[in-house]
Parts: structure tokens; sequence; C-alpha cells
């Protein structure tokens, strides 16, 4: 397949905000893709060129990138570097230079898709003493064949600065219109996707096997599952109202979550957001089999870090010291763990998502034997707001952050934030009741002792309608100066030149991020506002929801995906169960 089709479809993509016109630009790509194809077009969509959790990334430094313009082009770094500083993007810039290039190319080789996606590849998984020099080979080799805006897309890729504004949700829709005519038939690839994590395989399937295919994807061991999410409460009552007569209570522990994959001596770990953290966590690869009574499993766990000698849980930010590439031996000695067990989502070949809580918890009780290392999360069946008082103190006073409240004849939702969960977490000082999980998406320059830092960051909502990153709040209150370091390293490779077309706010900053960082942040309450975009026109026509009096808790959500950020309804919900508390003092 051409490449310059694919790059034509990205221009026209760039060019709108709009998610009805992605869509439509993106069914139009698909009928032109051959099936053979379809699965390295996702990936490119996404601008990566493997599934999240394999780990794969180019790395390829703009310096290299720059180098491998010069070679291609005839044209001095220098030169190229003018052009980059006045356009202030270098895909961009490298289509300008394409077009005056002095160097001539007697053979040249078409650009496919497929040339393009292979030579990624290749540089993805150079490594050694010559791999800078072989990479600026590789993309030389393209450049030289390529067209303007061929080169522009191919090192947009390259420098992760591909910026179509195109969410899973977006290619989902599209697939399904595409292949089966039908938009509401999202839902099953939904279904696939949520079990695999894998788009492109799911393109795949459908492009050759139909919707058939698609209703019968199965779970494929060592493809990490979507975790399952809980909705937000702010007392036992309302917990109570939600689920009535009976239901399960596990402590809430603050730790990592972890997602156990194990067949035979093979063993792999994904987080939360599906990262692969087995190379952090030799102690659970040396120590579960030991415990496991199965020929394979995919496990839920919770691994925390605890006092060595009282055994008390300790914060989730001492796991933090593991995240380290070198000395994990000694991070392992010095930050113990233990790793607490609290679902089982398959199981000697068969899925476990369709049986109800009770049977899995039953079922993950017979197949992990307890010892010191290897425990499972301490539940109890509740059936009244007494209990739950009394189990939610408990699990405080043991250091856990509160309760997962589970219906106990309900099924694993993969992917999706039901209300088959709920989460009961400590009261804070303030009239929220809980922390919000939010998205950095602005930052500002500091001043005084924050001067060479971001003194304050622009943070936003996820909308699970729009698919869209909606501003809340400015947050400058709670950071430590070790903190705004930590900060101002992970964002600067977030930088953007342009506002990323899913952040909706009419707030400015001083510099954009790509959504990619969330935060746990707690305030005083939820006001109506007039400029933040959080839930606007669904409480009052023209406005939004805000927060008063942020504040940064400490916590970088770094296991956190930003669609896993608090989303508009939640915000509502809270909203709401805020003027019930006020009118019910007001009563008093």
């Amino acid at each position: 397949m051409e490449f310059a089709i694919l790059s034509d479809a990205f221009d026209k993509m760039e060019s709108t905000r709009k998610r009805l016109e992605l869509t439509q630009f993106l069914v139009e790509l698909f009928e032109k893709t051959p099936n053979e194809v379809i699965s390295k077009i996702v990936y490119l969509l996404q601008g990566k060129i493997r599934p999240d959790f394999e780990g794969i990334e180019l790395g390829v430094a703009e310096k290299l990138a720059i180098r491998a313009i010069s070679k291609s082009s005839g044209i001095p770094i220098k030169k190229i570097n003018e052009i980059y500083q006045r356009e202030g993007d270098l895909g961009h810039a490298a289509s300008i230079i394409l077009e005056q290039k002095t160097q001539t190319t007697f053979m040249v080789e078409d650009i496919t898709v497929e040339r393009v996606y292979e030579t990624l590849l290749k540089i993805a998984n150079l490594e050694g003493m010559r791999s800078q020099d072989m990479k600026m080979k590789y993309i030389s080799s393209l450049l030289n064949d390529a067209s303007p805006i061929e080169g522009k897309f191919i090192l947009k890729i390259l420098l992760g600065t591909l910026r179509l504004g195109v969410a899973e949700n977006t290619v989902m829709d599209a697939l399904a219109i595409t292949f089966t005519k039908n938009k509401e038939n999202r839902k099953f690839l939904q279904h696939a996707y949520n079990v695999s994590s894998d788009l492109g395989k799911v393109a795949e399937k459908i492009s050759i096997e139909g919707i058939r295919g698609i209703k019968e994807f199965e779970i494929i061991l060592f493809n990490p599952i979507r975790p399952m999410l809980a909705d937000r409460i702010k007392s036992e009552e309302e917990a109570v109202i939600k689920f009535g007569k009976e239901f399960a209570a596990e402590y809430k522990l603050d730790g990592e979550r972890v997602q156990i994959h194990i067949e035979g001596d093979k063993i792999v770990l994904f987080s939360r957001s599906l990262e692969n953290i087995s190379s952090y966590y030799p102690d659970i690869i040396e120590k579960i089999p030991k415990v496991i009574q199965a020929e394979n499993v995919i496990l839920e766990a919770e691994a925390v870090a605890i006092n060595e000698n009282t055994g008390e849980f300790l914060p989730f930010q001492e796991l933090m010291h593991r995240r380290r590439k070198y000395k994990i031996e000694k991070a392992v000695t010095q930050y113990p763990i233990t790793i607490n067990f609290f679902d089982i989502l398959f199981c000697n070949g068969n899925s476990c998502l369709e049986m109800n809580y009770k049977e899995r918890r039953k079922k993950l009780e017979k197949i992990v034997k307890e010892n010191e290392f290897a425990k499972h999360i301490p539940m109890i069946i509740v059936k009244n707001e007494n209990d739950i008082t009394e189990f939610l103190e408990n699990s405080i006073n043991e250091g856990s952050e509160g309760l997962m409240l589970k219906m106990l004849d309900k099924p694993y939702q993969a992917g999706s934030r039901g209300s088959h969960w709920l989460k009961l977490k400590r009261e804070y000082q303030n009239e929220l009741g809980d922390s919000l999980d939010l998205v950095v998406i602005g930052g500002y320059f500091g001043k005084g002792r924050r001067t060479g830092n971001y003194g304050t960051l622009l943070l936003a909502t996820y909308d699970e309608d729009e698919d869209t990153f909606t501003s809340i709040c400015k947050v400058g209150t709670g950071f430590t100066d070790e903190s705004l370091d930590q900060l101002y390293q992970i964002l600067n490779s977030k930088v953007t030149i342009k506002k990323n077309p899913r952040i909706d706010t009419e707030m400015e900053a001083d510099v954009w991020f790509e959504p990619e960082l969330v935060i746990e942040v707690v305030a005083s309450e939820i006001t109506i506002s007039p400029i933040h975009k959080a839930a606007k026109n669904k409480i009052r026509k023209d406005t939004g929801l805000a927060l008063r009096f942020p504040k940064f808790t400490g916590k970088i959500r770094i296991e956190k995906t930003v669609e896993n950020a608090s989303t508009n309804e939640e915000i509502i919900t809270l909203y709401q169960g805020q003027k019930k508390v006020a009118h019910n003092k007001s009563l008093m």
C-alpha cells in the first residue's frame, strides 16, 4: 500500500478537531487498506508500531533526525535548525526542506506503508555502539525516496509528535462502520479490545473475519486485559442505597495494581496502564509460582510496600523507588512488598470474566495458596452501614486507603468504570470527601523560588462521551521542591507547540502538554464556573464545573492512563452529593 495514501489521510486529520470528520477520514482510509496492512495502519495512527504493552519505543532524538534530514537533503544542519525554529515542528520543517533538497537520488524505491513500518521496527530494535549511525542510515533511506508530505509524517512518527486527535474510540467507530456498516457494532470491538489491549489485532480480525470473528474474540495469555474500574461514593449510606442488602467489602490498599499472567515457567506482570513491569518485581516472579495451583492463569493483585519489621503497609510512594533500570536487586531488598490478590480473570484455558464476583472469589482462594508473601486481600460480606463502618475503620487502622465494595452477582467488566464496583475512601477534611485524579494539560512558569519550574498546572477531567479532556482548575499548592523538580522532568518530554485537539479549555497556558500524565488533587468543593469546561451545560447552560481551593496531594499517578482519570460524570455526581449535604445541614 502506498504510504502517500496514509500521508494524505494524516494531512486531512490534522486539519480538523471534529470527531465526525475524523471518523469519516478513517473510514475512507480503511476502505483503501488491504487486510494484511490494516494492523500496521492502526498502530501508526496512534503514533506507535506495536501495542503499548510490548514496550517497543523508537528512541529517535531530534538531533539525530536533523542529521538524517541534512544527509538526505544536502542542506546544512545550521539551515535546518533555522527552519525548525521558525516552524516550531520538525516534521513540518522537513517537508519544506525536502522541497528544497539539492541531493539527487538516481535509484528511487517506492515508499510503501510496509516499507516504512518495517524500517521503523528495525530502528526500534537497534541496540549497541553503532545503533545511532544505523538509525540515521535507515531514516535517510526513507527520506531519500519520500515526497515532502511523506517525509513530514515519517518524521512525526519517529519523534512521537503525530498529533491527529484520533482516540481509540474513534478508530473503533470507523472500523465498525467500514466492516459492518453499523456503528453500533462498536461494542463488540470494544470488548475485543478490552480483553486484548491490542487495537491492531482487533482491526486485523474484523477486516478478515468480520463481526463473527470479533464476537468470538478470546483472551490471549500475555496480552493484558484492560482493568475494571470503580465508581466513587462518599458514605456507607450511599453504598447501601446503591447495592441493597448484601455485598462484598475488600480493603482498598495503597499500592500498585498488578495483572499477573502465568503459564508454565513464563510470568509477565502488567501495571494498571498495561505497561510491562516485570523487571521491577523480580521477587514476585521468583516467589509466586510456589503458591499457584493452575497450569495457566491471569490474576489481579495489589503490590504493597511494607515495613518488614512490623508488617505494616506503607504508602504507594515507597514503591516508586523500584522504578529504576539499574540496581533493582538493592531496591527489592530496601523496599520489600507483599502481593495481595483480589481477582481471577482466566484459569486453565478458560475465561473467568463472565463468572460473578462470588464465584471468582471462591476460585481465587482455591487457586492461590496464601503465605507470608502472597495473600488474599481481606474481604467480608456486609449487610448494613454498621458493617461497612467497622470494616472501614479496620482497613484504615491497618494502613489501607479505604474499601472497595463489589456486587456479589455481577461479572468482571473489562475496561469499564461500572457501578458494580464502588470505592469508599477515608474522608479528607473537605466537602468532597475524596481525591480526584486529574490530567495535566498545561503549565505556567514559576516565579521566586519556583523559577525554572512550572509553578502552576492546568488540570482537566476526562469527558467519556466526547473523548476529550476538559479543564477544571489550576493548581499551585501542595507542591514540594522535590515534586516540582520531578514534575518538571516528566512534563518537559510532553511539551507541544500547539494545544492537543483533545484538550477543551478557554484558559491560556504558558506551555501546553500532551495529555498523558495524571496527578491526584483534593479540593474544598466543586463550584459552577463560566470559564472551565468540565461538565459544561450539564448543570447550568453555558457554564461548567471547577474545583475551589485545589491542592496537589503529592501523588503522581504513573500507573493510571489519562482515560482512567476522573470523569465528568464523577464530577457531576460529587457536585450533586455536595449540594445534598449542604441542603441537609441547612435543615438541622
